[in-house]
């Protein structure tokens, strides 16, 4: 570049993007003949790209991560402070906001107590089924090391976490996989005939889709599996809320046979379900692991945490004298003192503003919009969530819910898109039902936001569908 673009002519920084960034989850067909979209400034709940379109952000940093909004200056006058104070010190030391926010975490989730800093959420996860793996061997002579996942569930892009994703095209072309990941059958009520659970509804449906988990353990044998990892509602798989009965007959069968559990709150952690910080603590879980990141730090630094319970951390600090006794490992940038800093902003604005109540109430506002278009578009065939985290599943026939297409769906946030919203979809994960649109705007949303939204939503659904 020959020099700075002027405030109002970014064409270079698009010819560079277009020269040489390689986009997430994006086919780089379509900017051979087109620009991409370039997110440039961001404030409260709206963002505007390089042509100074302005959009409502209801994905929250498309991926369920602005949880506090955009433009939080405390947030980023916190954080500049402490990176002149101490940028970075490997974490084999410790740091004044790395021991202040795991403090301040551990108070929020009873029954928990140590924090484990690292940098994604599928660096966390990695953590706890590396701990599962560890447990194992110094328990179990290495039997008990594997791991079951959930259909549908997304745990990350590591290999090792693929192994354990229940999203069946997310993991096309990227074996082999690692050994010793089993999956176990979703708990969607609204898909209850791929079960085979037709027959069954409520609560007897949600103890039955847990008693699958159980026939897996005795066909996989008891004395093998190690742990268990679920997300508390299933994200990208389609926003599955669990049924009622489920989560406490998951709790039954791990007491059973020994099998630690292991919540990814990836997605769902720090206020996006709203009432509760975490959203296992809708369910009355006692977890041994809790990994989270996305909406830790609301996007303003990289942080994510694999939490365990005192038990847990015990079994790695039995013998001081065996060199293979502790954690043998290092997250590099889970030294950096940004994340926890701008964590602890972040919890603190949740606390202040009382977005947990909000999340609740404004969640309750868009279920409610959303369940009022079914009346006017037939393609709308079930709204689920929990907090401002919602999914409205589309389907052709709504007595055989046969799912619409991936490509009307992109159409649908296209549509969003023109009418100044940005939504986001399930896609490319589970063959043939890539069919939700996905809702997760930030925790500070206001009541005409929630209205702003599902206007487009209509008006996007008239679009496609006539």
């Amino acid at each position: 570049m020959d020099g700075k673009p002027t405030a109002n002519d970014l064409s270079e920084i698009v010819a560079a993007d277009k020269a040489h960034v390689w986009h997430h989850l994006f086919q780089h067909k379509v900017l051979e003949e087109n620009d991409p979209r370039i997110i440039v400034e961001g404030r409260g709940m709206r963002v505007w790209d390089q042509n100074g379109t302005e959009y409502l952000d209801a994905v929250s940093g498309a991926v369920w991560t602005v949880n506090v909004g955009y433009g939080r200056r405390r947030i980023v006058d916190a954080v500049a402070e402490q990176l002149m104070k101490l940028n970075y010190f490997a974490a084999v030391n410790g740091s004044i906001p790395g021991a202040e926010f795991a403090e301040m975490l551990i108070e929020k989730m009873p029954g928990m107590s140590r924090v484990y800093y690292a940098n994604s959420g599928s660096e966390a996860n990695e953590k706890a089924f590396k701990m599962v793996r560890q447990i194992a061997h110094k328990k179990y002579g290495g039997k008990k090391y594997k791991i079951l996942y959930r259909d549908r569930d997304y745990h990350g892009g590591t290999i090792g976490t693929m192994a354990a994703g229940g999203q069946i095209e997310r993991n096309m072309q990227f074996g082999p996989f690692p050994d010793g990941f089993v999956k176990v059958p979703h708990c969607m009520e609204y898909r209850k005939d791929e079960l085979g659970l037709g027959h069954l509804s409520g609560r007897d449906f949600g103890v039955a889709a847990a008693n699958l988990i159980e026939e897996v353990i005795l066909r996989e044998g008891p004395d093998t599996v190690g742990a268990l990892c679920l997300e508390p509602v299933t994200a990208g798989g389609g926003v599955i809320t669990p049924p009622e009965g489920y989560w406490e007959r998951v709790q039954e069968i791990c007491r059973k046979y020994d099998i630690l559990l292991h919540i990814d709150e990836v997605v769902c952690g720090v206020g996006r379900t709203g009432t509760h910080w975490f959203g296992y603590q809708h369910y009355g879980i006692k977890p041994d692991f809790v990994t989270m990141a996305k909406g830790v730090a609301s996007g303003y630094a990289a942080i994510s945490v694999c939490v365990t319970t005192e038990e847990v951390f015990e079994m790695f600090k039995s013998d001081a004298t065996d060199k293979l006794d502790y954690f043998r490992d290092i997250s590099t940038f889970g030294g950096c003192t940004a994340g926890p800093t701008a964590a602890i902003e972040n919890m603190k604005i949740i606390e202040e503003e009382g977005l947990l109540e909000n999340c609740t109430a404004m969640g309750a506002r868009l279920q409610g919009n959303l369940r009022a278009l079914m009346e006017k578009h037939q393609v709308i065939g079930d709204v689920r969530g929990l907090g401002l985290f919602v999914g409205a599943e589309l389907v052709r026939d709504r007595e055989t819910r046969e799912p619409v297409s991936e490509a009307e769906i992109a159409q649908v946030v296209a549509a969003c898109a023109a009418e100044g919203v940005i939504i986001g979809a399930s896609n490319r994960s589970v063959p043939d039902r890539n069919n939700c649109l996905c809702f997760a705007p930030a925790l500070i949303v206001t009541e005409a936001e929630i209205d702003e939204i599902t206007a487009a939503v209509d008006k996007a659904l008239g679009k496609v569908f006539g």
